[in-house]
C-alpha cells in the first residue's frame, strides 16, 4: 500500500486545499505505479502547530515560515 504522510504548518490549508495536495499526492502515486495504487494509496496530512518545527536545533516560528 503506498503511503505519504504529509507535514504542512497548522492552519495553512483549507479543507478545500488539503484536498487538492492528497489528490494530488495519490495521482503521482498512481503515474508511476498505475491505476491499482489508488485504491490503496494512504494519505495522511499532519497539521504541525506553531513550536512544532525545529531546524537545526532552532526552533521555528510562524514568521520564520512566513506566515505572520
Amino acid at each position: 500500500m503506498p503511503f505519504a504522510n504529509l507535514k504542512v504548518p497548522a492552519d495553512t490549508l483549507t479543507p478545500e486545499s488539503k484536498k487538492r495536495l492528497s489528490d494530488a499526492v495519490v495521482e503521482a502515486y498512481v503515474s508511476v505505479y498505475g491505476e491499482r495504487a489508488r485504491a490503496t494509496t494512504l494519505v495522511l496530512v499532519d497539521e504541525v502547530v506553531e513550536g512544532g518545527w525545529n531546524l537545526g536545533g532552532t526552533i521555528l516560528t510562524a514568521e520564520m515560515l512566513g506566515r505572520s
